[in-house]
């Protein structure tokens, strides 16, 4: 094989991973639009219960941390030019500014957090699972203050409204993820 047929090998296998990648971002944001309106809505919260974390671990264990994040990003970014996608089928720049947005930008540092754990600890388990953690504690703090701020609320008020009613619910979406995660991955890498 001379080196020009060598170097066009390597071009087309390079364009066939970057197609690739670019199928599977737009795929787990398909899934994130799709999980992320399903919610159920407290009474005594403007936070919804919500399955767009859910999402965002399914995406970082199939795309890790920055395509992840990209897939994220372009989620919001959806949801902000209006198309209905966050929580509740709403979508809008209203609803980045409103009581769920600092949640929303949140998990930008869920996604990072997670998807660095995932990436530097060669997707073992439980360094992942603890990114997982970690990630979800920033963007609850992140959302928290966000909450808090344009509620007039202490923080802890805001922990009672946006943090602690989402607690259990949270932890069954982290076991769940990492269960089904790491499947969807291996079935990811079968596709050529």
């Amino acid at each position: 094989m001379s080196q020009n047929e060598t170097s066009g090998t390597v071009a087309v296998d390079n364009q066939k991973i970057k197609t690739k990648q670019m199928v599977l971002i737009a795929l787990m944001t398909a899934v994130t639009c799709v999980l992320g309106p399903l919610s159920i809505p407290l009474p005594f919260s403007p936070v919804p219960i919500s399955l767009t974390n859910f999402a965002i671990f399914l995406a970082i264990f199939v795309l890790g941390m920055k395509n992840g994040t990209i897939s994220f990003i372009i989620y919001l970014l959806l949801g902000a030019v209006g198309v209905p996608v966050f929580s509740s089928f709403r979508g809008g720049l209203q609803v980045l500014a409103g009581p769920t947005g600092g949640y929303l930008i949140g998990f930008i540092f869920l996604a990072l957090i997670m998807g660095f754990a995932l990436d530097h600890f060669d997707r073992k388990l439980v360094p992942t699972i603890i990114g997982m953690i970690i990630g979800m504690v920033v963007c609850y703090a992140f959302g928290t203050v966000w909450l808090a701020k344009l509620l007039s609320l202490s923080f802890k008020e805001g922990l009672m409204m946006g943090v602690i009613p989402y607690l259990a619910g949270d932890v069954a979406k982290i076991i769940i993820a990492a269960i089904v995660g790491p499947k969807l991955y291996g079935a990811t890498q079968k596709i050529r």
